[in-house]
C-alpha cells in the first residue's frame, strides 16, 4: 500500500500561470498557490486549496484549464485530490477545458492512473466524453495505457464498454486499431513485441476481460475487431481473437461488414506469409469459403492474380462447404 504521505505532490515550486485566466462571473487574475511547505501531504494540499477558495479553483485559463486540469496533467496527486474534493462540493468535478476534456480525461491522457482512480472514487463522471466523443476507455485504448484501465477497474465504477466515439468506434475497436499500428509490419517469426505493442495488447486483453463485446460492429463499415485485424494483415491478433471464449465461433468468423466476411478481406490481402497464415486460421475456425459478398464474389474470387496465391486458391476451392444456413 502506498504511503499517502510519500508523494511528489509539488514537483515544482509553483504552478506556472497559463495565459490569461477567466471565470464565469469571477474576478480576473491567475490563481496562485501559497508558498509550498516542506514535506507536502494531503493535509498540506487541502490547506492550500482552502486558501485559494472556489473562485480561484473554478477560474479557467484561455484554454479552459482549471488548476485541477493542470494538477492532473502533471501528476500532482494530492494537489489534484484536494482540488477535486472542493470541486466536488461545488458540483464542478467534471468541468471541461477547450477540447471538452474533464479533469478525469486529462488525467487519463497524461497516464496518471492514481489520479484517475482518485477522481472516479470522488464521483467524476466515468462516461464523460471529449469533443471527439472519446471516453476514458477510448483514451486508454488510443494511447495504450493499461495502467489507466487498471485504475478504472480498481475504482469499481460502472463504465460503458460499448460507448461510441464520433467515428463510431467502441474502446475495443480503438484498441485494436492502435495495436495494429504498433505491430506494423507484422513479423510472423518474432515473438518479441515492442513495449508500445505490449501495452496496447494488454489494453485489448483488459477490455475483453472487462466484458467488451468482440462482436460489436463499428458504425461506418460494420467491421468487427476481427475484420480490423485481418485488414491490417495481423495474424497474431487474428489468432488471439479466434481463441476468445465464445458461444458460436463460426457465427463470429462469418459476420459480414458491408457484405464481406473476414475471409473475403483476407483473400484480398497482398500475397505473402501473413495472408496465408490468416486464411488458414480463419478456415480452421469455421470460415465459410462459399459465402458471397454484395458483388456476388466468393473469397477465392478476390485472390490476386499470379502464382503467389495459387496454393490458397486450391485450398479455398477444396475447403468443405459450410452447413446450410451459413451460405446466405
Amino acid at each position: 500500500m502506498e504511503d499517502p504521505l510519500d508523494t511528489r505532490l509539488y514537483a515544482e515550486p509553483s504552478v506556472p500561470q497559463a495565459g490569461s485566466w477567466r471565470g464565469s462571473g469571477l474576478p480576473l487574475g491567475p490563481p496562485q498557490l501559497p508558498p509550498v511547505a516542506t514535506g507536502p501531504s494531503l493535509d498540506t494540499a487541502r490547506a492550500h486549496m482552502l486558501a485559494l477558495g472556489p473562485q480561484q479553483l473554478l477560474a479557467q485559463d484561455e484554454e479552459g484549464d482549471t488548476l485541477l486540469h493542470l494538477f492532473a496533467a502533471r501528476g500532482l496527486r494530492w494537489a489534484a485530490y484536494a482540488a477535486a474534493e472542493m470541486l466536488q462540493v461545488y458540483k464542478h468535478l467534471d468541468i471541461r477545458e477547450h477540447k471538452g476534456k474533464t479533469p478525469l480525461l486529462v488525467a487519463a491522457a497524461a497516464n496518471q492512473p492514481l489520479i484517475v482512480e482518485d477522481l472516479l472514487n470522488l464521483g467524476a463522471e466515468p462516461n464523460a466524453t471529449d469533443h471527439q466523443g472519446r471516453s476514458v476507455l477510448h483514451v486508454a485504448a488510443t494511447y495504450g495505457l493499461p495502467g489507466v484501465l487498471s485504475a478504472v477497474i480498481n475504482s469499481g465504477v460502472q463504465v460503458d464498454l460499448e460507448a461510441r466515439d464520433f467515428e463510431g468506434l467502441t474502446p475495443l475497436h480503438t484498441a485494436i486499431l492502435a495495436l495494429n499500428v504498433a505491430m506494423q509490419p507484422p513479423d510472423l517469426c518474432s515473438r518479441v513485441l515492442s513495449t508500445q505493442a505490449r501495452d496496447r495488447l494488454a489494453c485489448v486483453q483488459m477490455l475483453l476481460h472487462m466484458g467488451a463485446d468482440h462482436t460489436s460492429q463499428e458504425i461506418k463499415s460494420n467491421k468487427t475487431v476481427l475484420h480490423l485485424a485481418v485488414q491490417a494483415a495481423n495474424p497474431t491478433l487474428v489468432q488471439l481473437l479466434l481463441e476468445l471464449p465464445q458461444g458460436d465461433l463460426r457465427a463470429f468468423v462469418n459476420m459480414k461488414a458491408h457484405g464481406n466476411t473476414a475471409l473475403h478481406m483476407a483473400a484480398a490481402l497482398p500475397p505473402g506469409p501473413p495472408q496465408e497464415a490468416i486464411v488458414r486460421r480463419l478456415l480452421a475456425a469455421g470460415a465459410d469459403p462459399t459465402l458471397r459478398n454484395l458483388e456476388n464474389e466468393q473469397p477465392v474470387h478476390l485472390l490476386r492474380p499470379g502464382p503467389g496465391p495459387e496454393g490458397l486458391r486450391q485450398l479455398l476451392k477444396r475447403s468443405r462447404v459450410a452447413p446450410p444456413g451459413l451460405s446466405s
